[in-house]
C-alpha cells in the first residue's frame, strides 16, 4: 500500500509524523519510507540514518554542433525557460541551470544542429535503521525542477515495491508539481495540519488537490492543544474528510526529536491501526 504524508503548510510536523509512523508500522510489517521532499530532505536526519548514494539523477539538455549552426536564433525564440540567449551574428549562449529539458530547441532547429546530452540534477540515497528502509531523493544545488528528481525516486521505488507491505511517501510542502508527482499513484494521503489560520488555509488547498487527483484523504491534527481545534474540525466537516488522530504538543516529543529518536505516542499507534 502506498501512502502519502503531506499537508500543504510547512512546519506542521509532517516529517516527524511520517518517520514515527514508519517505525510504528514496521513492528509488524515491512516498511519503506521515501523522502520525496527533494529540495530539503530531512528524514535521514530525524532518524539518524547514514545514507549511501545508489543513483545519480540525470536530465536531458541540448548540445550544439557549431559547424551546422547558422545563428538563426530559432532555438532562443522557442525556449520558454530563457536558458538560451541569442545575439545577432553570434552562436547561442546556453545556460544549463535554467534548462527544463523540454527539447523544443532540438525539434525546432532548421539545420539539426542541436542534439541531446545529459546533466546531473540530483541523487538518490538508501539507508536503514529502526527496522525501516529509507529511500531519499535530493535535488542538486541551483537546479530548478525538483519534480524530475521526485519522478526518478518513484521509478527507483517501483522496482522495490514488491518487498514491502507499506510504502510511505513524505512529500514536500505546498501543492506544486513535485507534490503532485509524489501524490500520484498513492492509495491514501494523510494531511498533517495544525489548528491555526495558516494551517486551515493550506489544508484546504491540499484537500482540494487530493479531490482533483482522486486520492482519498484523511487528516491528522498535530499540536491540537496550542490553537483553535474548531478551525480544523469545521474544515473537515466542510470537505467531508475524517480527522483520524489529534496529537498533543508535548515536551517529550522535543526531547526525542533533538536526540534523533522517532516519536512514540498512542496517537501514532492509533494512526497505524487505522491504516492497517
Amino acid at each position: 500500500m502506498k501512502i502519502a504524508i503531506t499537508g500543504g503548510k510547512g512546519g506542521t510536523g509532517k516529517s516527524t509524523i511520517a518517520t514515527a509512523l514508519a517505525v510504528e508500522l514496521t513492528k509488524k510489517n515491512k516498511v519503506l519510507l521515501v523522502d520525496v521532499d527533494v529540495d530539503c530532505p530531512n528524514d535521514h536526519i530525524i532518524l539518524n540514518i547514514d545514507r549511501k548514494k545508489v543513483k545519480d539523477v540525470m536530465q536531458l539538455i541540448p548540445k550544439w554542433d557549431l559547424d551546422k549552426c547558422v545563428q538563426c536564433g530559432t532555438c532562443s525564440q522557442v525556449c520558454k525557460t530563457n536558458s538560451i540567449a541569442q545575439i545577432r551574428d553570434k552562436y547561442p549562449i546556453f545556460i544549463p541551470e535554467q534548462c527544463s529539458g523540454c527539447k523544443a530547441c532540438i525539434l525546432s532547429c532548421p539545420t539539426k544542429a542541436i542534439s541531446e546530452t545529459k546533466k546531473e540534477i540530483g541523487k538518490i540515497y538508501f539507508g536503514s535503521k529502526h527496522g525501516i528502509d529509507l529511500v531519499s531523493g535530493e535535488l542538486k544545488l541551483n537546479e530548478p525542477i525538483s519534480e524530475f528528481v521526485v519522478d526518478a525516486v518513484k521509478e527507483y521505488v517501483n522496482n522495490l515495491e514488491k518487498k514491502y507491505d507499506y510504502i510511505l511517501y513524505d512529500t514536500s510542502v505546498g501543492t506544486h508539481c513535485d507534490v503532485i508527482s509524489a501524490l500520484n499513484e498513492c492509495e491514501l494521503a494523510i494531511a498533517v495540519t495544525e489548528p491555526t489560520p495558516l494551517g486551515v488555509h493550506d489544508l484546504e488547498l491540499i484537500l482540494k488537490l487530493l479531490k482533483i487527483l482522486n486520492v482519498p484523504g484523511k487528516i491528522v491534527l498535530n499540536r491540537c492543544n496550542i490553537g483553535n481545534e474548531k478551525l480544523i474540525q469545521n474544515l473537515a466537516e466542510k470537505h467531508k474528510v475524517e480527522i483520524i488522530a489529534e496529537i498533543l504538543y508535548k515536551k517529550e516529543f522535543l526531547e526525542r526529536y533533538t536526540k534523533a529518536l522517532p516519536i512514540e505516542d498512542e496517537s501514532i499507534r492509533k494512526i497505524a491501526e487505522r491504516i492497517k
